[in-house]
């Protein structure tokens, strides 16, 4: 009988293949179908208005206007009297009209009155002490928790929601009124139970954005510094970028019945968008099960971490089509909205103390950060990032509340900033030294949680970058303006498959059908999942017909946190598997043996070791009777071992850049980048993650940053003139070299969809470094602040 462990490499025939993607045909010829492509007959077109201030408490809404108009036939008021605006862009009033320019007509009937209050957006200024205790926990920042998902999840976190109020109590009062409300709202008995237990303090220091909210002593850091015999410190940053989906936010949704809806959602998240609608809708008056609620989508155009919820805009799609009788409504965010409002990467600024001896052993770190993830502040990243056993650690995180807009998971939420805070003070370090930071890096990973592998991969990525032959000492002596550097860093990341489900079929006709509730984000899920099962029946790919993104399928988690390919993998494995044996249970007697002594490959099922012995796959699937065979595969199933996938990841990248010192102009040349991920699927998509990854960071290193204007409190760049990405001619030889073989494969299938873009910014900005002398301290690295630090430094290279 087939067993659930994977092959190993010297009888796989799929698994570690290189694969063109199953959807690549329908992709590039224009017939994949995007939920923005869903224009369903008697569609209406629904449009929202925004808040044109930053913070601001709505006082009157009259949409009488809107509602006389001929053509419009819904109106919804999302926030009405009262509610407190935190942000500049968020929604105010929805409606649905015939076609855009009436719902845009209508927009500009609605009267809004606002009393506009003081904003404040700036997190970039060094705190200099001025953050204070994070005071007792108010009335709008808990509902506010409670109705914003948080970093990779897609569901609030009210467990860490009760560690806030046990830490810093509560400013108000809990009525049994109040408690009503929550449990009306599906907040759980366990934070019901704490914030009823909670001390009730005095909302001090209510007003001031700054707030301590870490401080952690490690070791002895004082006597680290007083003993050392080399200390280096710098400053910092990141700042916030928005998300920035080709496909931007959006939903169609209509009301078959009174007791149905049904809605495609541009989504990482197919199967969590009912339960989701459901309590939102829930909320707003509107019953319905989520059981009832239908939610499809065969494509998504990016998500990086942004999609995984409903939205409010879901939530207003619905409730304007139950208004207008159940008819389609489809609301998308016009780039200018998706910019502003549809979720931003939380910035993260630090100034780092190292001390060293001279041989580059790290004895002690020291660092003060601060940062914003919006009106909610922001968390401290995990610094020291990797080099998490320094033996004497100091830290202090100030978290900055700001008007700037709601952060939301971005790929690899928090580890791009914490390896920027990280490896760029240990590449100053280096520097100080006078050392190479490769032997830097090397002397001490024994304080990471995988110093074998980061090894490996320091000496391939030296291999493939010529690091050793090229590196110089910082600051290019070469003549003329272009000077070019080296820089490296290193990353991590965990990727254990998440909870799901799928069921596979084999006909009596010979055909293999898969279905799961699971998305393609367009990282080859398909494939993936195809490839696995072809490899466990012993068929080709175009034999499998796979059914996904839709919730009448079993349910299957959200593609966030590098969870989908070990999910994916280890649920169709398992279903393959037992489907296979109820098979080969049917056929071992046509061939006089037991169902242990067959194997299925190359089209067949035949005896182990005798070619002989076979029947085609067809003719065995025919002993199958008139129903076939199905099978549910689950990850994780603790009754079907072994495990499948596991967690835990590393990888080094090397970037080469040339700085033209008169123009300020940074140019990446090359990037080398070396992972591991486990197990790989696909080799060719795993590359291919690799290689999104890689220019997805050098985007952020040198052009993505959210602008905001300090008087108005709005954004400055939102479009994609001025908010750039890297073009064509920005992208530079690309190397990418994965793990494998042994010591990867045995630890199973880990996700590969965050790792490789963590290390980009902290790369280049080393590389840009060693180029030409002098820390450009905050990315993005644009020419302004290249010619800025070079001034700071006298002016020259």
């Amino acid at each position: 009988m087939a067993d659930y462990q994977w092959p190993d490499a010297q009888h796989r025939t799929l698994i570690g293949t290189r694969q063109a993607r199953l959807d690549g045909p329908v992709k590039v010829s224009g017939r994949a179908k995007y939920t923005y492509d869903q224009n369903p007959k008697g569609m209406l077109a629904g449009a929202i208005l925004r808040s044109p201030h930053p913070h601001a408490k709505v006082t009157a809404v009259d949409t009488s206007g809107a509602e006389a108009m001929s053509g419009v036939k819904a109106v919804q008021v999302l926030q009405g009297p009262g509610k407190e605006i935190k942000w500049a862009g968020d929604e105010i009033v929805a409606v649905a009209a015939v076609d855009e320019r009436t719902a845009e007509d209508a927009l500009r009937a609605i009267k809004v009155q606002y009393d506009v209050l003081p904003h404040f957006v700036d997190d970039e200024t060094e705190p200099k002490g001025a953050g204070e205790t994070a005071g007792p926990l108010g009335m709008d920042e808990l509902i506010t928790r409670l109705t914003t998902p948080v970093g990779g999840a897609y569901r609030v976190n009210e467990s860490q929601i009760a560690e806030l109020v046990r830490t810093r109590g509560i400013s108000f009062r809990v009525t049994p009124e109040f408690v009503k409300r929550l449990r009306d709202n599906g907040v759980g008995e366990d934070l019901i139970k704490t914030l009823q237990a909670a001390p009730v303090k005095p909302a001090e220091n209510a007003v001031s954005p700054y707030k301590k909210t870490s401080s952690e002593d490690k070791g002895n850091p004082e006597q680290a510094f007083q003993s050392a015999e080399v200390i280096s410190q710098g400053i910092y940053g990141v700042p916030v970028i928005t998300h920035c989906c080709l496909e931007a936010h959006g939903v169609v949704v209509h009301w078959p019945d009174a007791e149905h809806l049904e809605t495609q959602v541009s989504t990482q998240n197919v199967s969590g968008i009912p339960d989701q609608l459901a309590q939102a809708l829930s909320g707003a008056g509107v019953g319905i099960s989520a059981s009832n609620i239908r939610n499809q989508q065969q494509h998504v155009g990016g998500g990086f971490g942004s999609k995984f919820s409903a939205d409010r805009w879901s939530l207003a799609a619905a409730q304007l089509s139950k208004k207008a009788g159940g008819a389609p409504v489809k609301i998308f965010l016009d780039r200018r909205a998706e910019l502003e409002v549809a979720g931003a990467r939380p910035s993260a600024y630090a100034r780092v103390k190292l001390a060293a001896k001279k041989d580059g052993t790290i004895i002690g770190w020291d660092s003060q950060s601060w940062g914003t993830g919006g009106p909610l502040g922001g968390n401290m990243p995990p610094i020291p990032y990797i080099f998490t056993e320094i033996p004497n650690q100091r830290k202090q995180h100030i978290s900055v509340a700001t008007n700037i807009g709601p952060a939301r998971a971005w790929r690899a939420p928090n580890h791009p900033q914490a390896a920027v805070l990280t490896m760029c003070a240990i590449d100053d370090l280096a520097a100080r030294l006078g050392m190479d930071p490769y032997d830097v890096f090397m002397k001490n990973l024994s304080y990471t949680p995988r110093a074998n592998v980061y090894e490996a991969e320091l000496k391939k990525a030296d291999e493939l970058m010529g690091w050793k032959k090229r590196w110089h000492p910082r600051g290019d002596k070469a003549s003329g303006p272009l000077k070019q550097g080296l820089g490296l860093s290193i990353h991590t990341w965990g990727g254990r498959g998440h909870n799901g489900a799928g069921d596979l079929t084999i006909h009596p006709d010979g055909t293999v059908e898969y279905r799961s509730g699971t998305q393609d984000l367009g990282t080859g899920t398909r494939t993936a999942i195809a490839m696995v099962i072809g490899e466990t029946l012993g068929l080709p790919l175009d034999a499998i017909t796979l059914k996904i993104g839709d919730t009448n399928f079993p349910h299957d988690g959200g593609s966030g946190g590098s969870t989908t390919i070990g999910a994916v993998a280890s649920e169709s494995r398992r279903a393959a598997v037992d489907a296979l044996n109820q098979l080969l249970a049917k056929v071992a007697p046509a061939l006089g043996a037991q169902p242990d002594q067959l194997e299925a490959l190359y089209g067949t099922i035949r005896v182990k070791g005798s070619n002989g012995k076979s029947v085609t796959w067809k003719k065995a699937c025919s002993m199958l009777g008139a129903t076939g065979v199905t099978a549910n595969g689950k990850n994780p199933d603790a009754s079907k071992p072994p495990d499948l996938t596991s967690s835990g990841v590393g990888g080094v990248q090397m970037a080469d850049v040339s700085v033209d010192v008169e123009t300020g102009i940074v140019k990446v040349n090359k990037i080398v980048a070396v992972q591991d991920c486990g197990l790989i699927i696909n080799l060719k998509t795993a590359e291919s993650q690799c290689y999104g990854a890689l220019i997805m960071g050098i985007t952020y290193a040198l052009f993505e940053e959210k602008i905001m204007d300090p008087t108005t409190g709005r954004m400055l760049n939102p479009n994609l003139e001025f908010y750039r990405l890297a073009g064509y001619g920005d992208i530079p030889e690309l190397v990418v070299h994965m793990m494998t073989g042994p010591g990867y494969d045995e630890r199973g299938v880990i996700g590969l969809g965050e790792p490789p873009v963590i290390s980009p910014g902290a790369a280049i900005s080393n590389a840009v470094d060693n180029a030409i002398g002098v820390r450009v301290p905050f990315l993005p690295l644009t020419p302004d602040r290249v010619l800025a630090a070079l001034e700071n430094k006298g002016g020259a290279a």
